[in-house]
């Protein structure tokens, strides 16, 4: 082959893998990720337009960091990012996403993640420490059920059990009752309309009785499959009227001064919460339960066992009778 065609041949061959090029680019910068959840990107002082691309890129924002780039040097937006908190969503165009960043800060939001089995101080801690509002604030609030539109029956006391364990977005500048309001509605929508109907009285049982022996399960059960056979365990002393012997409404009735072991000293707490002293439920939640401990408190397994002792693995030996149960916490303690 002569040089002249050579050289035209390499042309072409440059051309089309610049048009290539363009039509990537342009894909890249015109075209969104595609949908879900909007992102917080905070933009430090300072922080070069480069790190800023591949924080996007990591969020899942844009396609291409690079792509990010060329566009941002080519308008002349990179001059115009600011510091700050913003909000972003994977349905804009790298375009857009620039036209945002130098619009300055959007409404800021953070993730609120309350695991299932936190009372009312452990929600209002972990409120706290997100710089959403004060816990003492958010445990008043919380003290004051009647105050908040709910189409369930509130419960006589405060709000304990009734706040939905869940992960929220919680936009900055809300106050500790919009907070409350939302678990309340996610209480509504998972527990009140999904698991009841609406109904407030479930074979015999009131809403509260049910949260109640539901947030037992929830502090007491840490395998899955044993929650509904913890649930038959209670209703079975409670028909018999023996008194619910229940560990963690000990701890609950200790409030700061829980332990990681209860001893014989700590059963004879005075509380209406201690159930190894007082027959029948406690009077309220000791714990926000999570939708599979209201599940299985609203369907207990069919069990004869009356008495249940946990392995250190956190299972249970389950037994029918106080000598079986005794002899389960020996073998348990030789094991140890």
């Amino acid at each position: 082959m002569s040089r002249p065609r050579r050289r035209a041949g390499l042309c072409t061959l440059l051309f089309a893998v610049a048009l290539l090029l363009a039509a990537w680019g342009a894909s890249a910068v015109l075209s969104p990720v595609g949908d879900g959840p909007a992102r917080l990107i905070v933009v430090e002082q300072g922080q070069s337009v480069r790190e800023v691309a591949r924080a996007l890129r990591q969020e899942g924002l844009i396609h291409s960091a690079e792509a990010f780039l060329a566009a941002a040097y080519l308008t002349g937006k990179w001059r115009r990012v600011q510091a700050g908190r913003h909000e972003l969503e994977p349905s804009m165009s790298t375009l857009q996403i620039l036209d945002a960043l130098g619009r300055g800060s959007r409404r800021a939001w953070r993730w609120l993640t309350i695991p299932e089995g936190y009372t009312l101080r452990q929600i209002a801690a972990r409120v706290e420490e997100q710089e959403l509002a004060s816990a003492a604030d958010f445990l008043a609030q919380a003290q004051r059920p009647r105050d908040f539109e709910v189409s369930f029956p509130p419960p006589p006391g405060g709000l304990e059990g009734y706040l939905f364990p869940d992960t929220y977005r919680v936009d900055m500048g809300e106050r500790a009752e919009d907070i409350i309001a939302h678990m309340l509605r996610r209480f509504e929508e998972v527990v009140w309309r999904g698991l009841l109907g609406e109904q407030p009285v479930h074979e015999g049982r009131s809403l509260q009785d049910i949260v109640i022996l539901a947030s037992l399960v929830e502090a007491e059960a840490k395998v899955e499959e044993e929650r509904p056979i913890i649930a038959g365990v209670f209703m079975n002393r409670l028909a018999r009227g023996q008194k619910l012997e229940c560990d963690a409404t000990v701890q609950y009735a200790l409030g700061d001064d829980r332990k990681s072991r209860l001893l014989y000293e700590d059963l004879t707490v005075d509380s209406e919460y201690n159930t190894y002293l007082h027959p029948g439920l406690p009077p309220g939640p000791i714990c926000s339960p999570g939708e599979a401990s209201i599940r299985a408190a609203l369907e207990p397994a069919d069990v004869p066992y009356l008495f249940y002792v946990a392995r250190p693995d956190g299972s249970h030996v389950f037994s029918r009778t106080f000598a079986e149960h005794q002899a389960a916490i020996a073998r348990i303690r030789q094991t140890r």
